[in-house]
């Protein structure tokens, strides 16, 4: 009996430390509002997953890209991190500007959206966006990333490279967990 209540308890001590070490471990994702105003104190840059709740690849980096331990601890540490629904209905102010949602066909799309990956010409999903710390757009970056691929991305933006090296020539001599 005393045996029993042992194992059933450390078990429960270890089911809390695994839980309590995930939570600890994931991107902490804000709404685009709360983003902008802790980047006008923080300055820091913003991390954006522009995503639709259609979109099976947006999914898919969710679960393969966003929930690698050491990439949520790296977009934590570097970046305000936004999951930005395309879709989004309501308005929100950017750049002293109010954008809202429109309708299109079918769906619709909302404007910041559009704004922040307008240099792609089209909306694409998923499609990564980094703003500085003036929230200036630094690069949209259009379709599904790897770990090994966005691992590359992150510490380009988030270690400033972008400012003074080509990203080929970063990419080429970046030595991570995932190459």
């Amino acid at each position: 009996m005393i045996r029993q209540s042992l194992c059933s308890f450390i078990l429960f001590v270890c089911l809390c430390l695994s839980a309590s070490l995930m939570a600890q471990t994931q991107v902490k994702w804000v709404k685009m509002s709360k983003a902008l105003e802790q980047a006008e104190t923080q300055k820091k840059k913003i991390f954006i997953d522009l995503y639709t709740d259609w979109c099976s690849w947006c999914k898919k980096m969710d679960v393969a890209t966003f929930q690698k331990p050491d990439i949520a601890e790296y977009v934590n540490a570097n970046f305000i991190p936004v999951k930005f629904n395309a879709e989004h209905r309501g308005e929100i102010t950017y750049q002293d500007q109010a954008f809202d949602f429109v309708k299109y066909g079918k769906r619709g799309y909302h404007q910041l959206a559009a704004e922040l990956s307008k240099s792609l010409g089209r909306l694409s999903f998923p499609t990564i966006i980094f703003l500085d710390e003036n929230q200036n757009v630094i690069q949209p970056i259009p379709g599904f990333q790897d770990p090994k691929s966005f691992e590359v991305i992150m510490h380009y933006m988030g270690e400033d490279h972008f400012r003074t090296t080509p990203f080929k020539a970063f990419s080429a001599n970046f030595s991570g967990k995932y190459n």
